[in-house]
C-alpha cells in the first residue's frame, strides 16, 4: 500500500508536465466520473477523433487517483470487513441446509406438478378448440343474421317496400359485408347488392313515370275544380249583392217596408287550404289527388344518393308536360276547349304549390316562379291570337271569365296574374264594340216585329217580367188583369236586350279589373244614343204609317224615358255605386232625337188630318151681314177630331207628351186661320167674319180649357197660348183702337205674337169704303168711323216702317 501511494501522489506531477490540453480533458472526464455523469460523449470524442488510447490513459489515471482513497476506505473500515466476513462463514452452513432442503422441496414439486402440467395442457387444448367452437358458432350466427337480413330485403322488394330493402342493404354493407366469413357470400353479396338497387331504381322510375301520366289528368278535372270553386264563391256574392240591392231599393222606397236579414255564409275551406300538409291535398279522396308515388321516389333517390339528378329529372319533365299543355288543338274551336286548357294550367300551378310547400326542397320556388312566367307568356299570346279572331261578344265575355276564374283561383296560391288581366282589358273596346253590334241586331229584329199594338197581359208575372222588373210602371197598384199597357212589345223587348248590355258589360269589367261606373256608362250611352236612338229613328221614317202607329211610337218613347232611369240605376248598382249619387245630377234623356222624330212625326200627320178639316175655312163667308154665333163648320169639325183624337190618346200617351202634341196642332191651327187671312183666298172681309172667328178661336180655347183635368193649370194656359198669333189678331181688329199695335209697351203686352207685316197686309183686306166696315150697327158710325181712323193711322204707320 505504501509503495504505491508516492505514484499516486506522482501521476499528477506527471500530468503537470504534459500538454495543458490533455490536463482540461483529463479534468473534466474526473469531474463527470465524480459526478455520475454519462461518459458516452467522450467515448464518442475519443473515438471520432482517432484517439481512443487518450482517453484509456485518462480512464486509468483517474482509477489510480482513486485507489489512495479506496486504500483509506478500507483501512477505515477494515475491522468491520472482518466481522463480516466472520459472519459469512457462519451463515455459510446455513446456506448449505437450506440449499439441501431446497432441493427437496423441488423433488417434492416436480412429483406433484408433473400431473398438473399434464391437465394443464390438456386444459389449453380443450381451451383453443373451446375457442373454435367459439368462432364457429359466431360466423354461424353472423350468417344467419346476414340471411335474415338478405330474406328480409327480398320480402321487402317483393312487396314494394323499396326503401325498407335499401335499409336491408345498407345494414348488409355497413354490419356484414366486410365480417362475412364465407368467400362465397361475400363475392355473392358484391354482386347482387347493386344489381338490387339498379332494379328498385327502374321499379321506381317506372312508378313515377305512371304518376306522371296520371298527373294530367289529376290537374284538368283538379283545375275545373278549383275554378268551379271560384265560380260558385263568386256566385254566393253576386247573390248577396242582389240581397243588399233589393234592401236598398226597399229602403230608398220606403224605410218603413225594409227588410233586414242575417245571413249565415259558411265559407268553405277551397282547395288552398294548408290544413293538410301530407302527400294528398284537397279534395283527393274525389279526384284521387295523392303524390305520394312523386315523394316515394324522391325519397328512394334521396337513399340512392341520386337526389340532385331525380330533382332535374322531375324538372325536366314537369316542364316538358307544361309545354305539351300549351298546345292548342286547330281542330276544336277555343270556345270548346277553352275551359280544358285553363283547367289544365290551372291544376299544374295548383300541384306544383303543393309540391313546393310539402316537397322537402324538391323544387325550388324560383323554378316554380320561372315556370309560371312561361305559362303566363304563353296564356297570354294564345289570348291574344284567339280574340283577335272572335267576331262573336258572348264568345269573348265567356272566356273572359273563365280566364278571370282561373285569375282568382291561382291568386289564391300566391300566383301573379296582373298580364292575364291587362290581356282582358287591352280587349275591352273590342268586346263592346262587338256586342254593340250583337245589340244593334237584335234591337232591329225587335223594332221589325213591333205591330204598334198596346200589349196585352193576361197573369200578374207578365206584369212583373215585362214593366215591374223595367220600373217603368207608372204607378205603384197592380193594375187588373187583363191589363193592356201604353206600350207595345217592342218596349220591354228593348228593355231586356239593354239591362242584358249592361250585365254583360258590368261582367266584362268585374273580376278583372277595376270597375268604373263611367267606363259602363260610356259604353251605356253609346248604346242608347247610337243604337237604340238610330234604330228608332229609322223606324219612325220608315215604318210607321197612320196616327194610330205614330201615336203608339211617341208613347214608347215615354216609356223608354222612364226606362232609361231604370238603365243608369241598374248599371250604378251593378258598378257598386249608390243610387245617391246617381240621382244626383240630371241626365239628358239619351233617346232624344228619336222622341222628337216621333212626336214630330205625330205632329205632323194630325197636322195633315187637321188640314183636310181646315180646308172646310174657305166656305166661310168673309162678307157676311150676320157673325156666326156657333163658330164656323171647318171649326166644328176639327173641335170633333181632337176630342176624339184626346179620348184615344189619353190612354196611351202622358200627358206632357199629349200636351207638346197638341200644343204643336193648335199652333198649327193658329197659324193656319192667319195665313187664310193674308192668303189670296181673302180678298176682303169684315168686321162680322172676325167675330166669327173670335168665336171659332174661343171654342178652340175652351177645348184647351176643357183639357185642364188631364193637365195643370199652367200647361193648360199653354195649351191657350198656342192660339195666340190669331188670338191676338182677332183681338186687333177687334180693338177700338188698332194704332196701339205701335206702342211698344202694349204691343209686347198684348200683342208679341203678331208680325207687323203680316198685320199690315190683314189690316188692308178689312178696309171697306161702306159705312158698315168696322161694324153692322148703324147707330155706331161714329165709332166706326174712329176705328177707321185708328187702321188707317196704324197701317201708315207699319208701310212707313216697312
Amino acid at each position: 500500500m505504501k509503495s504505491t501511494r508516492p505514484r499516486r501522489k506522482m501521476a499528477p506531477a506527471a500530468a503537470d508536465a504534459g500538454d495543458s490540453g490533455e490536463k482540461l480533458e483529463q479534468l473534466l472526464i474526473s469531474s463527470a466520473i465524480c459526478n455520475g455523469e454519462d461518459l458516452g460523449p467522450f467515448v464518442r470524442k475519443a473515438f471520432s477523433s482517432g484517439r481512443p488510447e487518450t482517453l484509456l490513459h485518462h480512464l486509468r489515471h483517474f482509477s489510480r487517483s482513486k485507489e489512495s482513497e479506496i486504500e483509506e476506505v478500507c483501512k477505515a473500515h477494515y475491522q468491520d470487513f472482518i466481522l463480516a466476513v466472520d459472519d459469512l462463514r457462519s451463515l455459510l452452513s446455513d446456506v448449505d441446509s437450506l440449499k439441501s432442503s431446497l432441493y427437496d422441496s423441488n423433488s417434492r414439486l416436480q412429483s406433484v406438478g408433473g400431473p398438473l402440467l399434464s391437465s394443464l395442457d390438456s386444459f389449453v387444448e380443450a381451451q383453443n378448440v373451446s375457442k373454435n367452437v367459439d368462432y364457429a358458432l359466431q360466423s354461424v350466427t353472423l350468417c344467419i343474421k346476414l340471411m335474415e337480413l338478405c330474406s328480409r330485403a327480398n320480402h321487402h322488394l317483393s312487396n314494394g317496400s323499396f326503401y325498407m330493402a335499401l335499409k336491408c342493404l345498407d345494414s348488409i354493407e355497413n354490419d356484414f359485408q366486410d365480417k362475412t366469413p364465407s368467400s362465397t357470400l361475400k363475392k355473392m353479396l358484391e354482386s347482387k347488392i347493386p344489381e338490387i338497387r339498379s332494379h328498385i331504381e327502374r321499379k321506381i322510375s317506372k312508378e313515377f313515370g305512371d304518376w306522371l301520366v296520371e298527373i294530367r289528368v289529376v290537374s284538368r278535372n283538379l283545375g275545373q275544380l278549383a275554378i268551379g270553386q271560384a265560380s260558385a264563391a263568386r256566385q254566393r256574392a253576386e247573390d248577396l249583392r242582389t240581397k243588399q240591392r233589393q234592401a236598398e231599393e226597399q229602403s230608398r222606397l220606403s224605410l218603413r217596408d225594409c227588410v233586414y236579414a242575417l245571413e249565415d255564409d259558411e265559407e268553405e275551406e277551397g282547395l288552398g287550404g294548408y290544413e293538410n300538409e301530407g302527400y294528398s291535398y284537397g279534395n283527393n279522396s274525389v279526384l284521387g289527388f295523392d303524390l305520394t308515388p312523386l315523394y316515394r321516389a324522391y325519397h328512394i333517390h334521396q337513399t340512392l344518393g341520386l337526389e340532385d339528378r331525380f330533382k332535374q329529372y322531375y324538372f325536366e319533365n314537369r316542364k316538358l308536360q307544361l309545354t305539351s299543355d300549351f298546345q292548342v288543338s286547330s281542330m276544336t274551336p277555343f270556345l270548346e276547349s277553352h275551359q280544358t286548357f285553363f283547367a289544365q294550367i290551372a291544376g299544374f300551378f295548383i300541384v306544383e304549390d303543393r309540391i313546393l310547400r310539402t316537397g322537402g326542397g324538391l323544387i325550388s320556388k324560383t323554378e316554380v316562379e320561372n315556370l309560371w312566367e312561361t305559362a303566363v307568356s304563353k296564356m297570354c299570346s294564345v289570348l291574344e291570337d284567339q280574340f283577335s279572331r272572335m267576331q262573336t261578344a258572348n264568345h269573348l265575355l265567356l272566356i273572359k271569365d273563365y280566364v278571370s276564374l282561373l285569375g282568382v283561383t291561382l291568386r289564391r296560391y300566391g300566383y301573379t296574374v296582373g298580364a292575364l288581366l291587362d290581356v282582358l282589358s287591352k280587349h275591352r273596346d273590342k268586346y263592346h264594340e262587338l256586342l254593340l253590334s250583337d245589340c244593334r241586331k237584335q234591337i232591329s229584329e225587335a223594332l221589325a216585329a213591333d205591330k204598334f199594338e198596346q200589349m196585352l197581359m193576361k197573369k200578374e208575372y207578365e206584369y212583373s217580367m215585362n214593366v215591374l222588373s223595367f220600373q217603368i210602371q207608372t204607378s205603384d197598384i197592380i193594375p187588373a188583369f187583363p191589363y193592356v199597357a201604353p206600350f207595345s212589345s217592342t218596349v220591354p223587348d228593348c228593355c231586356r236586350i239593354v239591362r242584358s248590355f249592361i250585365e254583360d258589360s258590368v261582367s266584362f269589367m268585374s273580376y278583372g279589373e277595376q270597375l268604373d261606373f263611367y267606363n259602363v256608362k260610356k259604353y251605356l250611352d253609346r248604346l242608347l244614343s247610337e243604337v237604340l236612338d238610330g234604330a228608332l229613328l229609322k223606324l219612325i221614317s220608315s215604318s210607321v204609317h197612320g196616327v194610330s202607329q205614330a201615336m203608339q211610337v211617341a208613347a214608347n218613347m215615354a216609356v223608354f224615358e222612364r226606362a232609361c232611369d231604370f238603365f243608369f240605376r241598374h248599371a250604378a248598382q251593378l258598378s257598386g255605386i249608390p243610387l245617391r249619387m246617381v240621382e244626383k245630377g240630371k241626365r239628358q234623356f239619351p233617346l232624344n232625337k228619336s222622341r222628337d222624330a216621333a212626336e214630330e212625326m205625330l205632329s205632323g200627320m194630325l197636322k195633315t188630318k187637321v188640314d183636310g178639316f181646315m180646308t172646310l175655312i174657305e166656305n166661310v163667308n168673309w162678307m157676311t151681314d150676320e157673325p156666326s154665333q156657333g163658330g164656323n163648320e171647318y171649326v166644328n169639325e176639327v173641335l170633333i177630331y181632337l176630342e176624339t183624337l184626346v179620348s184615344t190618346a189619353q190612354q196611351i200617351l202622358p200627358p206632357q207628351v199629349l200636351k207638346r202634341v197638341l200644343q204643336d196642332v193648335l199652333s198649327h191651327i193658329s197659324e193656319k186661320i192667319v195665313d187664310t187671312l193674308l192668303g189670296d183666298l181673302v180678298k176682303r172681309f169684315n168686321v162680322n167674319a172676325i167675330i166669327g172667328l173670335d168665336v171659332d178661336i174661343r171654342l178652340l180655347e175652351s177645348f184647351a180649357d176643357n183639357l185642364a183635368p188631364l193637365f195643370s193649370e199652367g200647361d193648360a194656359n199653354q195649351l191657350k197660348n198656342a192660339l195666340a198669333e190669331s188670338r191676338q189678331l182677332v183681338n186687333l181688329l177687334l180693338s177700338s183702337h188698332p194704332e196701339n199695335f205701335l206702342n211698344p209697351v202694349i204691343r209686347e203686352r198684348s200683342y208679341n205674337a203678331l208680325d207687323y207685316r203680316k198685320v199690315m197686309t190683314i189690316s188692308e183686306k178689312l178696309r171697306d169704303p161702306s159705312d158698315r166696315l168696322f161694324g153692322t150697327f148703324g147707330s155706331r158710325g161714329a165709332k166706326q168711323n174712329s176705328k177707321k181712323k185708328s187702321l188707317d193711322a196704324l197701317i201708315k204707320r207699319l208701310r212707313d216702317v216697312s
